[in-house]
């Protein structure tokens, strides 16, 4: 299969062409903001971070950033600092630029305050949008596209309908030479020996039972064992009795295509195909985990309705029941309920989640980009000093 994307400097394609204004600091935050909300075509994100990190934690987030800014969506990036923190905007846009796209540095203290910095920022902006404006989409294959997977709101159906018809999507993406991304390590706990089984060697599959077992020791360190604690409030109100039966459909989403590799939160995988990325369960932390690590289309299922997105990332909403849908209708994309109502099998609903795919990644906008749902949280590992 084939779809038009945006070629990058660095060889990878886009879906999307955003120039996007990164502020490294809550403090400039706002500023940011101000900003797109001045220049057509330019996005952000609000976020807390940036600032009293040290060690791994400050590693991740300045991954994070970096990753946001390289990710193919986005065809240039103003990276905006306040200029006394501890992620300093240069050196993030240092790492940015090594893909070769325009990026810029603006600091609110050298500009003298907010209003200085908003007008530098949105003049640099206009012309950076013009710019994205004449690149063309070009014809690609499937096989450069990276779609990470996650489930939020979960109900009895999830593992019925939405996910493993997720899971059919992603083995055809696989097929396809595509890398179907996995993500929220908290709800795979009792299911990581399915995917150890399939693991491409011994490496990965000890891996596998590690990241598991990390995640648990954090949990115990806070006084509570999470394999034998119960889902959220709404898991519960949805039908889903225990963390494993939660995990047992999450999993589907995977499909049985060979896990190829398991990457660290925010990290490009380096090889093609199911990849594992250790995030959280927490649905923004690991929605940015995934776009930062490069994947430019996001498949969301949920059974209780949910109206997260994404800055950069077109996220694609898929109910696992109709009724849910039809009462959301406005944050859903796609009903998976057809399948509990023995209208549609799973594989059927698989390939028309594919084919959205196709029409996602040739410029259709997902209900959370019109209604610009730009979530945005890191995975934190560390406390602030």
């Amino acid at each position: 299969m084939q779809f038009y994307g945006y070629r990058r400097p660095d060889g990878r394609v886009g879906v999307r062409n955003h120039v996007l204004i990164l502020p490294t600091i809550t403090c400039a935050t706002q500023t940011a903001r101000r900003v797109t909300e001045l220049v057509s075509g330019t996005v952000t994100f609000i976020h807390q971070h940036g600032c009293a990190q040290v060690g791994i934690d400050y590693d991740q987030t300045f991954r994070t950033y970096a990753g946001m800014g390289k990710n193919p969506n986005v065809y240039g990036v103003i990276v905006l600092g306040l200029g006394c923190e501890t992620h300093q905007a240069n050196r993030v846009a240092t790492e940015i630029a090594k893909t070769n796209k325009p990026v810029e540095v603006v600091s609110i203290q050298d500009h003298g305050g907010t209003l200085q910095a908003i007008a530098e920022t949105a003049k640099i902006a206009v012309k950076m949008v013009q710019d994205a404006s004449i690149v063309k989409r070009e014809l690609c294959d499937f096989s450069e596209l990276i779609v990470g997977t996650e489930c939020g709101g979960s109900d009895a159906c999830s593992g019925l309908s939405a996910n493993p018809a997720v899971g059919k999507a992603s083995d055809l993406l696989v097929e396809q030479g595509g890398t179907a991304m996995l993500a929220e390590t908290t709800e795979l706990i009792g299911a990581e020996h399915l995917l150890a089984t399939r693991a491409a060697n011994d490496q990965v599959a000890i891996k596998a039972y590690q990241i598991i077992g990390a995640m648990e020791n954090r949990s115990i360190q806070m006084g509570v064992d999470i394999r034998t604690g119960n889902p959220s409030p709404g898991n519960l109100e949805g039908g889903i009795s225990s963390l494993e039966e939660k995990s047992l459909g999450a999993a589907t989403k995977s499909g049985s295509s060979r896990l190829e590799e398991i990457v660290d939160y925010a990290e490009v995988p380096t090889k093609k195909g199911l990849v594992w990325m250790d995030t959280p369960g927490h649905d923004i932390e690991q929605l940015t985990g995934m776009v930062a690590g490069g994947a430019q289309i996001v498949l969301f299922t949920t059974g209780r309705g949910t109206p997260t997105g994404s800055p950069i990332a077109p996220v694609i909403k898929i109910s696992t029941n109709t009724p849910m849908f039809e009462r959301m209708i406005e944050n859903m994309d796609l009903d998976a309920g057809s399948i509990v109502d023995g209208k549609e099998s799973v594989d059927q609903v698989g390939n028309r989640i594919l084919r959205e795919i196709q029409h996602v990644a040739n410029g259709k906008l997902t209900k959370a980009e019109i209604l610009k749902q730009h979530d945005f949280g890191i995975w934190r590992i560390g406390p602030t000093f």
